[in-house]
């Protein structure tokens, strides 16, 4: 049993070479490559079934202008997913529970939706800082919170994933401790820990695809109000 519980987290290296890069380029190499067949395989399909249902989905909202970030946004969704699926394998690392990964991504592509904003409807951008029919003694004010609101929403974004990842290893750990405690000294209340353990990380799984999810198109409202 690890002596702190944040060891899971910290960044692997293997003879002083750090192992962050490896962690990001595997999902890439796990996710089957299209054939020049005509009948693609079972596995093919899937995935194409998938990135067509997600990309419809989230760009049924958005005008023509936006289809453009539909390719980026796909990839970034299977990308968040085989990460966060992969950090629950045994012996493992999660890249996305660390902050400043997570910051890396969504600072860019906030601050690019913010520029295209800025550049083709520049009027309308500025105008979501002040909501119309606001009074005129609280003009100043509202338009200083939403100017706040507005550069948080790159360190909410980075903070959601972060945060549900983290608080989700740590519960796996803990329960994980307790049923390998219990289980030499009380059997019965070791079984009932391990299906809780078992429920857990079913939850887990959902968590890693729903916030990568979530994180997309969090990302996909804020370019549909810029563009």
């Amino acid at each position: 049993m690890a002596l702190n519980l944040f060891d899971q987290f910290m960044s692997p290296s293997f003879m002083g070479i750090p192992l962050m890069a490896l962690a990001l380029t595997l999902p890439w190499l796990l996710f089957p490559q299209p054939t020049s067949r005509w009948v693609n395989n079972p596995t093919l399909t899937l995935q194409n079934w998938f990135i067509g249902q997600f990309t419809s989905q989230l760009l049924l909202p958005m005008n023509k202008k936006g289809h453009k970030w539909a390719m980026m946004f796909a990839s970034l969704m299977l990308f968040l997913i085989s990460l966060n699926m992969l950090g629950l394998m045994p012996y493992t690392f999660t890249p996305t529970t660390q902050l400043s990964m997570n910051m890396g991504f969504a600072v860019p592509l906030w601050l690019a939706t913010v520029i295209i904003g800025m550049r083709n409807r520049p009027t309308e951008t500025l105008g979501h800082l002040l909501p119309e029919g606001t009074p005129n003694a609280l003009i100043p004010m509202l338009v200083v919170i939403e100017t706040i609101s507005l550069f948080i929403r790159p360190l909410a974004l980075g903070v959601r994933l972060t945060a549900n990842l983290t608080a989700g290893h740590l519960l796996i750990q803990l329960i994980a401790s307790a049923v390998f405690v219990l289980a030499s000294s009380m059997p019965p209340v070791a079984l009932i820990t391990a299906i809780l353990l078992i429920l857990l990380t079913i939850l887990e799984v959902a968590v890693a695809m729903i916030q990568a999810y979530v994180f997309v198109l969090l990302l996909s409202l804020y370019l549909q109000e810029n563009v």
